[in-house]
């Protein structure tokens, strides 16, 4: 056998035990690169086993504050973080889903809510729980901030100011979401 031909016959070898994420940081480091640093990694190929959950997310306002809540030990994930008023997508529609979710956690009817701002999803990985977060964010400005109350779902409420939320253990991207609504209302008076 020549050299050359075993080298192939090497590379040959090589290349079938090569799995796709190895062809494709080898392509990265192609002859094009003008670089030798790898391209950057797409979240899919990072991650691609994360399912995916659609999920709501209400921010609801009163005289200037927002309300932010404890999640319960009783909840399925991020027990003892602050979060929004928030559940799966059950519903039909993500409007639908957030009211009901803001009625079972909050008592507040959908005469008491007003709607503000309703986003575009942000998507969050959450690889500690095999999850894709699809956040549908929502701000609702309500009528008596003292008429909340909450139910086993949440253990505590405070309202805060949106400068005061990078400041607390939450879920993630949680200031990501309401910054989104944020721009959304302001955007929407201009």
């Amino acid at each position: 056998m020549s050299t050359a031909n075993g080298a192939s016959a090497m590379r040959d070898r090589r290349s079938k035990h090569r799995t796709t994420s190895d062809r494709m940081q080898a392509l990265r480091f192609s002859k094009h690169s003008n670089s030798r640093h790898p391209m950057p990694v797409t979240p899919e190929e990072k991650m691609p086993s994360l399912r995916r959950r659609e999920v709501v997310t209400a921010f609801l306002r009163a005289r200037g504050k927002v309300l932010i809540v404890r999640r319960s030990r009783k909840v399925g994930t991020y027990q003892g973080r602050w979060s929004g008023i928030s559940g799966y997508l059950e519903d039909p529609t993500p409007h639908a889903q957030v009211l009901r979710e803001i009625r079972e956690e909050t008592g507040l009817g959908e005469d008491s809510v007003h709607l503000v701002a309703e986003c575009e999803t942000l998507e969050i990985p959450a690889p500690e729980h095999s999850t894709c977060w699809v956040v549908h964010p929502f701000l609702f400005d309500i009528d008596d901030p003292d008429a909340v109350r909450l139910d086993w779902e949440n253990t505590e409420l405070a309202w805060i100011t949106p400068g005061e939320l990078a400041g607390l253990t939450t879920v993630p991207a949680l200031d990501a979401a309401l910054a989104r609504c944020l721009e959304q209302e302001r955007r929407t008076r201009e």
